[in-house]
């Protein structure tokens, strides 16, 4: 049965573009009230007054994800802003273009503070909430398509996004009891500047190659992401996947290692030859 979404509130971090603007919108269009957060603050408003459009209250935290007490910000912000706490969208995170060698031990260490652990502290503070208050809610983490299997240069950022999906899959398992759902989202590539942030912390400037390699079939909407989180709400699952193709290739190259082992190869020459 389909859940009823009005007057539900939502965190949505990661929220002044992207897929983190575009599911802010679609969730306020269903009604939710949203928590935004991004540290980029004249972005946020804007999406803030796009929200607010739909007849639902906005409520801003500007911040970076990883900043001391931020996570308690967000949910005491849902709590005395927006009248509760239901469900959180924790879609923050970043990228690199690197091969495994060329990246350092500090870069790894910053990617995983950003994708995963200020990931896990939001969606663990939030459960804490909800179960010691007897409600329900649902907690999202948005994954990739990449934590399924990895892509040459993207070794550390599919790492953080499989961190994200066993995660929740565990997590899931453990509140089911409690009324609590938890879904990965596991989007392919989208056109956001994802990948022009990527590719200048790959000191790239603003050019990425990762736009170039795949077919243009291939590149979603943030909008495609954002209706499929909205369709998770309002009916929970373990995966939400905006692409069936890619679904399947995932599973095909988890039977088969051979199989992505000879996408990978050819996918670097390509990359190689550019």
């Amino acid at each position: 049965m389909s859940r009823d979404l009005h007057g539900k509130s939502i965190i949505v971090t990661g929220a002044s573009s992207g897929i983190g603007a575009a599911t802010a919108i679609a969730c306020a269009k269903a009604g939710m009230p949203v928590v935004l957060n991004a540290r980029r603050e004249e972005k946020l408003r804007k999406v803030a007054d796009q929200v607010e459009r739909h007849g639902v209250k906005a409520a801003l935290v500007v911040g970076d994800v990883t900043d001391e007490g931020i996570s308690e910000r967000l949910l005491n912000a849902a709590e005395d802003e927006l009248g509760g706490l239901y469900a959180v969208f924790s879609n923050a995170g970043y990228g690199s273009e690197l091969p495994v060698l060329k990246t350092d031990l500090d870069q790894v260490r910053a990617m995983f503070e950003v994708n995963f652990f200020a990931s896990f502290e939001l969606v663990h503070l939030a459960a804490r909430r909800l179960v010691e208050d007897s409600k329900p809610g649902h907690l999202l983490m948005c994954s990739s398509c990449l934590a399924k299997f990895t892509m040459p240069w993207h070794g550390v950022y599919s790492a953080t996004k499989a961190a994200q999906n066993h995660l929740c899959l565990s997590m899931r398992a453990e509140l089911a009891a409690d009324g609590i759902e938890v879904s990965s989202v596991h989007p392919v590539t989208t056109a956001t500047e994802f990948f022009e942030q990527s590719a200048r912390r790959s000191g790239k400037g603003n050019d990425s190659d990762v736009l170039d390699h795949v077919p243009k079939w291939l590149i979603q909407k943030p909008e495609h992401v954002a209706a499929a989180v909205v369709k998770c709400l309002r009916r929970p699952k373990p995966e939400v996947w905006t692409s069936m193709l890619t679904r399947t290739f995932a599973a095909m190259a988890t039977f088969s290692p051979r199989l992505l082992d000879m996408v990978m190869r050819r996918q670097l020459r390509r990359m190689k030859t550019g």
